[in-house]
């Protein structure tokens, strides 16, 4: 049981980061103790930023020794309130935005070694001044950090042709609850010598360490992409140009996105962003090829729409035209604020079975919130949804957003009965934490609760997250 830490162990902690590292006042504090949704505010005595692995490790020991509780944090961009303290103010936070260095980009063995905190769009550059490339893509690469990333087993946009953060991850360097290194960080794309501890880590929200390191995967630069802003009837339509485009391009077909005629024209209302097709239309899909052949997409497109799959399409003539599309997807979140309160689900199902949630799911939180309006989009080549349901016109927002463990549940229950999991890519944190125990068979709980245990026997990782009663 972690307790509230006395003036002499903070002031050991903050001896091991100098007065550089540390933050104490409570303005200088705000921008790491509340998130992007605003839904948790947290409170902490001290924020520290190490410099290095030497200087997390020994922060750990002492919290281990004190049994002073700390939060790991990267950059504060994840959505499930998982990097946030506990409001008593008994909770250390420990950020990683000191520890950004890019170590090595090895080209030959297209892979990079890289500190926790370097962001995820430094990550993206180091790989191209290096004529590779970094799949991973999210919204907030600006801001997020690789660490947090890997914490939360980050997807994003490419995650149907690269896999999410877990398959982009060749190593790790990891600093456990009690001060001590495990040095995981290997370039091997083979290694059968036991137990690949790499993974229990990847996806633990700082529950079970905390990631100073990790050596990633780098791919072949694209030399070229065909992208599509595309009109289609249905999301089963959408499912069906899906395989289309799989049997035509391969693997050379990156990303292929669901997008709803509502978030288009919350995106064009609100952030100036121009629709890339004039006539509306009740869904529609922006898919990518990456170094496809030539006049892949465009003839793909055209038997597509021979067959009633595709309405209408526009084809990125230049990269000026193609970035106008990208901004339109990456803006989506943003739009919703403008609407009022959003109560949003993070969920994945089948690919085949995305049209049967779909058509599931809406009248079910009609039904629940009469007026509401539903914005479905997302990841569908992989089969992660955001669902998210922005209040009636007229209500009032904190009234709304207080029905949020209804909605969801109405939500959840629709996707376990289509065989999905109500946590695609963000992550459990707190926001989904009690809805552990109806999902997880009490074999999986006990198993997850005997590893939190095993690496952490004082509970001082990250308490309250992820695991119900942990």
């Amino acid at each position: 049981m972690t307790r509230s830490p006395s003036p002499e162990t903070l002031a050991r902690l903050a001896a091991v980061v100098g007065e550089k590292g540390v933050i104490r006042d409570t303005h200088g504090q705000q921008p790491y103790l509340h998130e992007w949704r605003d839904l948790w505010h947290g409170k902490t005595p001290l924020v520290l930023r190490p410099a290095s692995t030497d200087d997390v490790s020994r922060i750990m020991a002492i919290a281990h020794e004190t049994d002073t509780a700390i939060v790991p944090q990267g950059g504060n961009t994840g959505l499930v309130g998982g990097q946030i303290p506990n409001p008593d103010g008994s909770e250390v936070l420990l950020s990683l935005d000191r520890m950004t260095r890019i170590i090595t980009v090895d080209a030959a063995d297209f892979s990079i070694t890289v500190e926790g905190g370097a962001t995820l769009a430094a990550v993206q550059r180091a790989a191209a001044d290096a004529d590779r490339l970094f799949p991973l893509s999210l919204a907030s690469e600006g801001s997020c950090r690789i660490g947090g990333n890997l914490g939360s087993n980050a997807g994003g946009v490419n995650v149907l042709a690269y896999g999410n953060a877990r398959d982009l991850c060749l190593g790790l360097e990891v600093v456990l609850a009690d001060g001590r290194v495990l040095n995981l960080l290997r370039s091997l794309r083979k290694d059968n010598t036991g137990y690949d501890l790499r993974n229990m880590f990847i996806g633990s929200e700082g529950t079970l360490g905390i990631i100073t390191k990790a050596v990633l995967k780098l791919f072949p630069r694209p030399r070229r992409h065909d992208t599509a802003f595309v009109a289609v009837p249905s999301p089963q339509a959408a499912v069906t140009l899906l395989a289309r485009f799989r049997q035509r391009a391969n693997s050379a077909v990156v990303a292929f996105e669901l997008i709803p005629e509502i978030a288009v024209q919350f995106v064009s209302r609100h952030m100036g962003v121009s629709r890339p097709l004039a006539q509306g239309s009740p869904w529609f899909v922006l898919s990518e090829f990456a170094d496809a052949a030539e006049g892949a997409m465009e003839h793909a497109l055209a038997d597509a729409m021979e067959e009633g799959l595709v309405t209408d399409a526009a084809l990125a003539q230049n990269e000026t035209q193609r970035m106008a599309f990208w901004e339109l997807r990456e803006k989506l979140s943003d739009s919703q604020k403008f609407e009022g309160g959003s109560i949003k689900h993070d969920v994945s199902v089948p690919v085949s079975r995305i049209p049967d949630f779909i058509a599931a799911a809406i009248p079910a939180v009609e039904a629940f919130m009469p007026g509401c309006r539903y914005m479905c989009f997302g990841h569908m080549g992989d089969g992660n949804l955001h669902f998210n349901v922005s209040q009636p016109i007229g209500m009032d927002k904190q009234a709304y957003l207080d029905r949020w463990p209804e909605m969801s549940r109405i939500v959840h229950d629709v996707v376990l009965a289509h065989g999905g999991s109500i946590s695609a890519e963000h992550g459990i944190g707190q926001l989904k934490r009690d809805d552990m125990s109806r999902i997880k068979s009490p074999v999986e709980l006990d198993v997850m609760r005997a590893l939190k245990h095993m690496l952490d026997p004082r509970g001082i990782l990250n308490p309250g997250k992820v695991l119900p009663g942990a």
